[in-house]
């Protein structure tokens, strides 16, 4: 069941919303299709449809910089132009709703001499040597500009940078001597995410893409989610590079340097080694980090199990405040896995902040137990263990660097490493990822569950808390209510989501939260109610819907992701994304969750033996407390 927010009205200036013709209801009717000539090819399509579009569904290439699949139309670059038969001047083809019968020259003379001095004229203003720029061999401008022959700078080249680089940021870098203007990162910001931190400034010749004030990125309102990084055509933004460091600890001869790998990682970083997305490279990327040097590899599965466990308690304990103890509680409970979100409650809703779970996300968890009961284990000086997180997620890279992550007494993750990063250092390496053979984690964090792959798409985290909650609080398995434990109203990719489940009989009280309740009376009857979304632009929505008394402000359980599709399309994804490759990414994860023989967190043998022997007290004990959660920081949106 889905349930449209009160407050649908976007906060994008008109200027970048999506200006649409609409058309005709009832197919066959007087102006509901037009017929469109492209390049010699005849089309009917629906009016309103952009020359872009019509070409597209013909199989006709038409080159882009300023357009994208995810984004509001701008039409500012003109590389896009077309010819339109009986006009004058050239269209762009992106920005060009279809009304009446047209021919379109796609490629004539005039076309292409125009888009060839569009690039002369981009290149004239684009500044940085392509050898040396992250983007070389996946820049938009740089194959557009083999594409048409570019062979000299016609209208002369920068020699010199005239900005800065700015590296204020932990996730983000911006050069904007390599920005083209494109507004892509605006739109981004804006648009999709309704954060706000970017936006064009200036006039002609003299518009620049700006901070406010011109403050630098580490001190602005950013959520560090890096969706600006995926849309850049071009090398301006790129996200904060540990490699070298990482390097440096592997080759230091003391350093006993461990990695984490995410699940939306593993589906996506094959389409860095030419396969198709939604190629899932897991056990092959084992192998590959062994021949790096890393000294163990682990699967990050394990404490999103772990934090399914811990916040499922939190969740019921929130539950049994508010129904049987009819005290006030912090309701619904809002997730905490993605950091981008939560620094967006933080500078957006701060007031909401209590609503937030302690649990801190698979990641730092995962740190902190490296650092304390592993590294017991093993005898090994927690100052000489570096952590290492492979993650979807430039905001990743703030998160590990928050000064209330180091509850062990040391950092719980020294470095975060997108999954662009990592696939360049297993390139550095000599290493063609494919051709691997596959390798299992390492013990004693390579054993997840299904429920933690889920993980990496929009939905994920309600599911795996919902196989796990409804089996430790009803007794009953979950096949019985969901078929295959698939636990389908709450997957997909509508930006919002909404769902009621009834609990069946109440079972009793596991031995897992026998120290915490003794019975579950007081939930006979209930219904449970979730909400889920995606993007901050939809988590905008569903908190003001809060705010206004709707209906996710009676939900018990929220999810929250700040980036489109969850982590599987986060901002330290390989480039491009688009609807398409988060799809499938997203057939990937749940095809891996369905493989698992084990799919439910509460059943993971690794979490058991982890509370016997470490966390003793269970789930919510004050030594989980002091390594598994943490606190937040109201930021509110003034800059200082």
């Amino acid at each position: 069941m889905s349930v449209a927010p009160a407050d649908d009205a976007p906060r994008a200036p008109l200027s970048q919303r999506v200006q649409s013709v609409r058309p005709q209801q009832v197919p066959g009717t007087l102006g509901a299709t037009v017929t469109v000539t492209v390049d010699g090819q005849n089309l009917p399509v629906p009016l309103g449809t952009t020359i872009l579009e019509a070409a597209r569904q013909l199989g006709i290439r038409i080159p882009t910089l300023c357009y994208h699949e995810d984004l509001c139309v701008a039409g500012v670059c003109r590389i896009c132009v077309v010819e339109v038969e009986g006009q004058a001047t050239l269209q762009a083809a992106c920005a060009y709703p279809i009304t009446a019968p047209l021919v379109i020259q796609p490629h004539s003379r005039k076309v292409r001499r125009a888009r060839r001095h569009i690039l002369d004229l981009m290149l004239a203003e684009h500044y940085g040597d392509c050898y040396a720029c992250f983007r070389n061999g996946n820049c938009e401008l740089q194959s557009l500009a083999k594409e048409y022959g570019v062979d000299e700078f016609r209208f002369g080249h920068v020699t010199a940078p005239r900005y800065p680089v700015d590296r204020s940021s932990y996730a983000v870098v911006r050069d904007m001597n390599k920005c083209i203007l494109c507004r892509r990162c605006v739109r981004t910001c804006i648009d999709l995410q309704e954060v706000g931190v970017l936006e064009a400034v200036g006039r002609g010749d003299r518009t620049r893409i700006a901070t406010f004030l011109d403050k630098p990125l580490g001190e602005v309102v950013c959520i560090n989610c890096g969706q600006c990084i995926n849309r850049c055509p071009t090398g301006a933004l790129r996200a904060n590079d540990p490699t070298d460091e990482v390097w440096n600890a592997i080759d230091h001869p003391t350093r006993h340097v461990v990695i984490q790998t995410a699940p939306s990682p593993r589906a996506a970083i094959g389409e860095c080694f030419g396969c198709e997305p939604g190629t899932a490279l897991t056990f092959q990327l084992n192998t590959a980090l062994r021949q790096c040097g890393f000294d163990r590899v682990f699967d990050t599965n394990f404490t999103a199990d772990l934090t399914i466990i811990e916040e499922g308690t939190e969740l019921l304990l929130r539950l049994r405040q508010a129904l049987q103890d009819k005290q006030p509680v912090a309701l619904p409970l809002f997730t905490s896995c993605s950091p981008g979100w939560v620094k967006y409650l933080e500078h957006f809703y701060p007031e909401m902040i209590p609503h937030l779970s302690s649990a801190k996300s698979p990641q730092q968890m995962f740190g902190a137990v490296i650092k304390t009961y592993y590294a017991r284990m093993h005898d090994l000086d927690p100052a000489q263990i570096v952590t290492v997180a492979l993650m979807p997620c430039s905001a990743k890279k703030f998160e590990c660097n928050r000064p209330e992550m180091c509850s062990s007494g040391y950092k719980d993750i020294d470095y975060g490493l997108t999954t662009r990063e990592l696939a360049q250092m297993i390139q550095e390496a000599g290493i063609h990822l494919p051709d691997l053979t596959p390798s299992d984690f390492d013990d004693p964090f390579g054993t997840a569950t299904g429920s933690g792959v889920i993980f990496g798409a929009t939905g994920g985290v309600m599911e795996a808390a919902i196989r796990s909650v409804i089996e430790l609080v009803c007794g009953v398995r979950i096949e019985s209510i969901f078929e295959h434990a698939d636990v389908l109203p709450v997957r997909g990719f509508e930006g919002v989501k909404y769902a009621e489940l009834d609990l069946p009989a109440i079972g009793p009280v596991p031995p897992l939260l026998a120290g915490l309740f003794t019975d579950w009376s007081w939930l006979a009857g209930a219904r449970l109610k979730v909400g889920v979304c995606h993007g901050t632009a939809n988590a905008h929505k569903v908190l003001e819907d809060i705010k206004a008394g709707g209906p996710f402000s009676q939900c018990h359980f929220i999810e929250f992701m700040a980036c489109p599709g969850g982590c599987l399309g986060g901002g330290g994804q390989p480039i491009p994304t688009s609807p398409a490759i988060r799809a499938a990414r997203a057939r990937a994860i749940y095809a891996e969750d369905t493989a698992y023989e084990v799919r439910k967190s509460h059943e993971n043998p690794a979490i058991a033996r982890l509370y016997g022997e470490f966390f003793k007290d269970g789930p919510g004990s004050p030594l989980c407390h002091e390594l598994l959660h943490t606190h937040y920081t109201p930021r509110g949106k003034y800059i200082v």
